[in-house]
């Protein structure tokens, strides 16, 4: 029960995790609760609830897995095992020598056999080598694995080695009113100002008011336009994903430079820009901005900046047609050299840790064509990436 309690707050967004649930479990041991529902709720809410927005949703899933409960000490029918956790028994784990036997079909004929495959299989399969179905090692279906496969109805991520996902995802847009954890990265971006005075008179000229003043015999007052940051940003962010593991670290980056620049604009794209980005994650499939267009907008002049971890099938920045999510005519390598070919400033912060880059191979495909241009999304690798913008 305590289990399916854990499960139920994590499924109603409550953000609990494994080390509360321990310490709660810790607690119980101790009879702290001494066995009674009402002392239980209390000890519960304590050890589980990091933030009071999110009482309501505890109070409704306590009360949903509790009713009716009168004592701690009853014996209580045990939940049913969810549907969800079955499913992932099917997953198919394998030994490093056994994937290393798995052979890549390779681009052309990974689509031609599973154009086959659809023709010829009539029912569901589960465990095989062959058929689109699930926790096997085929490259077609769910919950298996395969060096390069193609992804059909699995929720989230689980090898990320999928050259196609069939599903339609839907992505959150960031939050730019997070809080930094440290003010050091906003400072880290303040090696990009340079400040001009732009706009209207508005600003007091106490030296030439003085000058005025004392050439003129009379109260000469003086005014000047305010000192703003001239320097421009374009930030791309990737989301959806492997990026959810580093929304909070980009929510955080997103926060500081809004507040920074005053010439700022943002777009969202998944894994490799390609014809099109957007500014909204809920409307990206209805309202999208041709990358041409963002192109023919924004002058060279703004220091352009991609955040993402690179980390995806290697067709998706080669190939035409290697977006997961949708048949692109050209490959996103070609994209990406239109957007540094037009912004020569521009670098990309990948928050995955450098010493493991050398791991993926579309990491290095990426640093490649940014020239090198690639820094660690941490302060030290920031501050690296303002020093290469400036230049």
């Amino acid at each position: 029960m305590l289990l399916h309690f854990f499960t139920a707050l994590r499924e109603a967004k409550v953000p609990v995790t494994l080390r509360e649930y321990l310490a709660l479990l810790g607690a119980l041991e101790r009879d702290l609760a001494e066995k009674r529902v009402e002392e239980f709720y209390f000890l519960a809410r304590t050890a589980l609830v990091k933030d009071e927005r999110n009482l309501d949703r505890f109070d409704r899933v306590f009360g949903s897995v509790f009713k009716g409960v009168e004592s701690l000490g009853e014996a209580v029918e045990p939940a049913a095992v969810p549907e969800e956790w079955l499913r992932k028994l099917a997953e198919k784990y394998l030994t490093e020598a056994e994937k290393a036997e798995l052979k890549a079909l390779g681009w052309d004929k990974l689509f031609e056999t599973l154009k086959q495959r659809l023709a010829e299989q009539k029912g569901r399969h589960q465990g095989g080598s062959k058929w689109i179905g699930t926790g096997g090692t085929s490259p077609f279906g769910a919950y298996g694995f395969n060096p390069e496969g193609i992804r059909i109805g699995q929720e989230g991520n689980r090898n990320f080695r999928a050259v196609k996902v069939w599903d339609k995802r839907e992505f959150r847009d960031l939050d730019d009113g997070v809080e930094l954890g440290t003010r050091n990265m906003r400072l880290a971006l303040r090696r990009l100002r340079r400040f001009a005075r732009t706009g209207a008179a508005e600003e007091l000229d106490l030296d030439g008011t003085i000058r005025e003043t004392a050439r003129q015999g009379y109260l000469d007052v003086r005014l000047r336009p305010e000192r703003r940051n001239a320097v421009k940003v374009l930030l791309f962010l990737d989301v959806g994903g492997s990026m959810d593991w580093h929304v909070e670290l980009a929510e955080e980056l997103f926060s500081a430079a809004r507040s920074e620049f005053k010439h700022f604009a943002h777009f969202y794209f998944h894994n490799c820009p390609y014809e099109a980005v957007w500014t909204e994650n809920r409307r990206r499939h209805d309202e999208r901005t041709p990358l041409l267009d963002v192109i023919r907008t924004y002058p060279p002049d703004y220091r352009v900046v991609f955040v993402g971890d690179a980390s995806m099938s290697p067709y998706e920045i080669a190939m035409p047609g290697g977006s997961v999510e949708h048949w692109n005519e050209e490959a996103g390598a070609v994209w990406l050299q239109r957007v540094l070919d037009h912004f020569p400033k521009a670098v990309w912060l990948n928050p995955v840790p450098r010493e493991q880059w050398a791991y993926t191979q579309s990491i290095a495909m990426v640093r490649r064509i940014f020239s090198e241009r690639m820094f660690p999304l941490s302060l030290e690798g920031l501050d690296e990436a303002m020093r290469a913008l400036v230049r």
